[in-house]
């Protein structure tokens, strides 16, 4: 009798611990984000599965069911800004080429500049150039001389402007001259460099690291080795660096192990912090504010246009705060990641911003003045990597590179220029003005009729897209034309410097909204009968392509303008593809020569002969050989044509 009850009694404790794990494994799935992005390990067996393959020319032009019209627009828009890219940044493209090779991140960005199925074809008519030669003020300049908007934020290093890192370093260069690459003795500039960050930061200690990565890593490394436990949390979509831990998923060979993906702004998240013992910390992007639970937004993904983003900042800074109450109440360190959004939402960043105190916080990017760095700042309790009750027990993390002078002098130029009136003057109603401007960006596509709008944090904007379409992504490349530099991700992020004036941003409005009705009229966000787009897309502007044109290309636009109104357009397309060859020609030191009338008129009158036959594809090879035999001239004529300061 003793034995069966012992043996009920096993069973009973066994069966009573089964349902708690079942219980706790339940709770934590029930506050994981429903997408793939919340279900790590179910990403990368997905991602294992999905095959390759690719859109054949027919696919690419009609993957989305459009007409055989609308596809042969499409099909002609490419050729033509085949021939646009060709002639506008022949160097660019050569150098990009000729260094692809051997630098693995361009081929990595090159094959997923956009969607998959897509980059194959792509890639035989569209590269983008991945040189420049030159920055100033909010521009950056190629090596063919097209002066571009700089939208690119360097990653979100640029949060001043160029000129003011060019100056940083400039300073630190000098002032590090001295000591040189003397390491593991600090440059004098380092304690000041400390006090300044303990008071921006609200915390206690410092310590220097070589980038953001390295930042993180060691911020959770002090987490656990103060708290005994293993787990961190991160929240869905959130970004903290490339090292296992913090990126689990598609992207990382490894499974995760010792990290959980919560969703973020969610009751459910908040119950599992209360009830478990195993969280050594939890990490916070805010950047995520802008785009909760969802993966930095990159025209790669953009096969449809269910992309959403939009900061609900009180909401967002509620949600903070009661994480801090749980995590002080848990025991649990809060680290916020600010490596991208630090110095850029506010002076005191994030932490300022949303108006929350975390236990460590991470810095990097534009904090180094233009110089790779990253920084951890933290409560003295949390800082400390030695036990002295236990002298073995350590926490180690060292770098040949950490605080070195260079580094340090430039970091100290930024903290300097920090305190001064000029930067002070850009915090001063930072937000206001930024939505203010979205508002306006927002109100002017509307007006021109473009499916797309743009949501943003402050100076970091992303690009939504309103209708249906599985082209989205082709936006990038008609930025580029005219005269928009962004990022390998595309549309999904466009960084503004905060120094960008009025000016500036005005110059971007408009060629931003020429780039997406030049888009619409080529049929890339072509809609059937029933979804909410127009049929018949509103008469264009002219291809207006930002900076000013050489001689031969904009020969090579004129003639390539021409060719694809005999050969690829229906009749009653025609008036604006003449359009575009009369803007185009207006762009000519003779806008009325009599020959690009005639070419005109003759065009269109053969376009019109040719409708009811079968359609043939432009001729070009000659547009190209004429802008190769004018580049001795052009050489000649470059720096007369384009002076140092170009209007864009």
């Amino acid at each position: 009798m003793s034995q069966t009850l012992a043996l009920s009694a096993l069973a009973t404790a066994v069966l009573v611990g089964a349902l708690v794990l079942a219980r706790r494994r339940l709770q934590l799935s029930s506050a994981k984000h429903p997408s793939l992005a919340g279900h790590t390990r179910l990403a990368k067996r997905v991602a294992s599965l999905v095959p390759g393959y690719a859109y054949d020319e027919a696919q690419f032009f009609g993957s989305d069911g459009a007409p055989p019209e609308v596809q042969a627009r499409r099909q002609a828009a490419l050729q033509w800004l085949q021939a646009s890219y060709e002639a506008r940044f022949p160097r660019s493209l050569q150098a990009t080429d000729a260094a692809r090779a051997g630098i693995s991140d361009l081929q990595f960005t090159a094959a997923y500049r956009v969607p998959f199925q897509y980059a194959q074809h792509l890639r035989k008519h569209l590269r983008v150039g991945a040189f420049v030669q030159s920055a100033a003020g909010a521009a950056l300049t190629d090596l063919d001389g097209n002066v571009l908007h700089d939208l690119t934020g360097s990653y979100g290093v640029n949060v001043f402007g160029v000129d003011f890192y060019k100056a940083c370093i400039r300073e630190a260069v000098e002032s590090a001259d001295a000591l040189g690459p003397v390491l593991g003795s600090y440059h004098p500039c380092v304690a000041r460099n400390v006090e300044r960050l303990k008071a921006l930061s609200g915390l206690d200690e410092v310590s220097f690291h070589m980038s953001g990565t390295e930042a993180v890593m060691q911020a959770v490394r002090l987490a656990r080795y103060h708290t005994g436990r293993r787990h961190l949390v991160r929240f869905s979509g959130a970004y903290h660096g490339w090292w296992e831990d913090v990126q689990p998923g598609p992207g990382n060979p490894v499974p995760p192990r010792e990290t959980y993906t919560l969703k973020d702004m969610d009751e459910r998240a908040l119950a599992v912090l209360r009830t478990r013992r195993d969280i050594a910390c939890v990490l916070v992007n805010p950047l995520q504010a802008l785009h909760p639970n969802a993966s930095a937004p990159g025209d790669s993904s953009l096969v449809d246009s269910s992309r959403r983003a939009g900061v609900d900042r009180a909401a967002y800074a509620d949600w903070l705060k009661r994480l801090r109450a749980v995590c002080s109440e848990r025991g649990i360190v809060l680290i916020f990641d600010e490596i991208f959004v630090g110095f850029r939402l506010a002076k005191g960043g994030a932490q300022e911003y949303f108006g929350v105190q975390a236990d460590m916080v991470t810095y990097g990017k534009t904090l180094g003045g233009g110089l790779p760095v990253g920084v951890v700042c933290g409560r003295a309790a949390l800082m400390k990597r030695f036990r002295d009750e236990r002298p073995a027990d350590i926490c180690f993390a060292r770098g040949t590179f950490n605080a070195h002078p260079a580094v340090m002098a430039s970091m100290s130029a930024f903290l300097d220029r920090l305190e001064s009136p000029e930067v002070a003057a850009l915090y001063d109603g930072l937000d206001e003005r930024w939505n203010a401007r979205a508002a306006r960006f927002n109100a002017a596509l509307e007006a021109a009729g473009v499916p797309v709008r743009v949501a943003n944090l402050s100076s970091i904007w992303t690009v939504l897209y309103t209708e249906p379409s599985r082209y989205n992504w082709m936006l990038q490349f008609y930025l580029r034309l005219h005269g928009v530099a962004l990022s390998w991700i595309g549309t999904g992020r466009l960084i503004f410097t905060l120094n960008h004036t009025e000016v500036d941003f005005q110059a971007v409005l408009e060629v931003f909204v020429a780039a997406a009705r030049a888009m619409q009229a080529d049929g890339w966000w072509w809609a059937d009968a029933g979804a909410h787009q127009p049929r018949h897309p509103p008469r264009r502007a002219a291809r207006d392509v930002g900076p000013p044109l050489l001689e031969a290309q904009r020969l090579v636009l004129v003639r390539v303008g021409v060719d694809q109104l005999a050969a690829c357009q229906k009749v009653r397309r025609l008036p604006v593809q003449a359009d575009v060859v009369d803007r185009i020609g207006q762009d000519l030191h003779h806008p009325h020569a009599g020959g690009l009338q005639a070419a005109r008129h003759h065009q269109l009158q053969h376009a019109h002969q040719q409708s009811g036959h079968a359609e043939r594809k432009p001729q070009q090879t000659h547009v190209m050989d004429e802008a190769g035999a004018s580049r001795r001239r052009i050489d000649q004529t470059e720096q007369r044509r384009r002076p140092p300061q170009q209007q864009r």
